[in-house]
């Protein structure tokens, strides 16, 4: 497990977050729901959450920036880091009583990632991964699968909601193109989730499209760390401009970009 200082002011603030959650995940039919758009809800307990958060870790590293989801950009006076917040990835999930969801924690410092932390309270997994100190699962070192055909894998994918009509139609030659060549597709509903899995091997890929920066900070760093490669469809390293993302060990990953490509 990683034991540095900033690891242990992120695992805190998802730990303390994380029981809220819990807490309502619990009693979910009786929370208050406001709806932002179609197939697109925000609860209660995510905006709890997401304040939790941002107190503790603006106590613990005073003056870092902030992107989050519910609470947009929050400008701080050290410009050379901010963090990147998503505190229940995987909504739809929560209030369906889906334990799959995630608090997705990641810190940008000059403008690279360099730490990430994904929490799901529902089964308390936690994946984290620091610039050089490797990824970590409930203290276990984590790889990507080993792998090498698209034919023999298992890849996750984002399927867009209601909300994104207009990437339907991208998604359904996407989605046509890797039927003909991956052995399985799964959509977990969670990309934070998406990606620890892929950095701990149980996913051997994934990509999505008309994603947002809070959605896979964290589980960028937990792949590289991991030993794995992620990008942009291009092969590129704009993710979180593009809204864009592809991820495996570096077979599967060049594999999957071609597909993407060719769809």
């Amino acid at each position: 497990m990683i034991r540095s200082a900033l690891m242990n002011v992120m695992t805190a603030a998802a730990l303390k977050a994380g029981r809220g959650l819990k807490r309502d995940f619990g009693e979910v039919e009786n929370l208050q729901v406001s709806v932002k758009g179609p197939g697109d809800f925000v609860t209660a307990a995510d905006k709890r959450a997401e304040k939790t958060l941002f107190e503790e870790l603006s106590k613990a590293r005073p003056g870092y920036g902030f992107v989050m989801e519910e609470g947009g950009i929050v400008e701080g006076s050290d410009k050379s880091h901010r963090w990147l917040i998503d505190p229940l990835d995987g909504t739809s999930n929560f209030l369906h009583g889906l334990p799959v969801f995630a608090i997705s924690v990641g810190l940008e410092r000059e403008d690279r990632l360099v730490a990430g932390l994904v929490y799901n309270p529902a089964t308390d997994d936690m994946f984290v991964a620091e610039l050089g100190q490797g990824a970590y699962y409930n203290n276990r070192r984590m790889r990507v699968a080993a792998r090498r055909s698209l034919g023999e894998s298992m890849i996750a994918c984002g399927i867009p909601p209601l909300a994104r009509a207009r990437d339907h139609e991208s998604f359904k030659r996407e989605l046509a193109a890797g039927m003909g060549k991956i052995a399985n597709i799964r959509r977990m509903g969670a990309a934070a989730l998406d990606l620890a899995m892929v950095a701990c091997g149980r996913f051997d890929g994934y990509w999505e499209r008309g994603i947002n920066s809070w959605d896979v900070a964290a589980g960028i760093v937990l792949v590289r760390e991991a030993g794995g490669f992620v990008s942009d469809f291009s092969g590129g390293a704009d993710m979180l401009a593009k809204g864009e993302i592809c991820a495996g060990n570096e077979t599967i990953h060049r594999q999957l970009l071609d597909l993407m490509r060719k769809a």
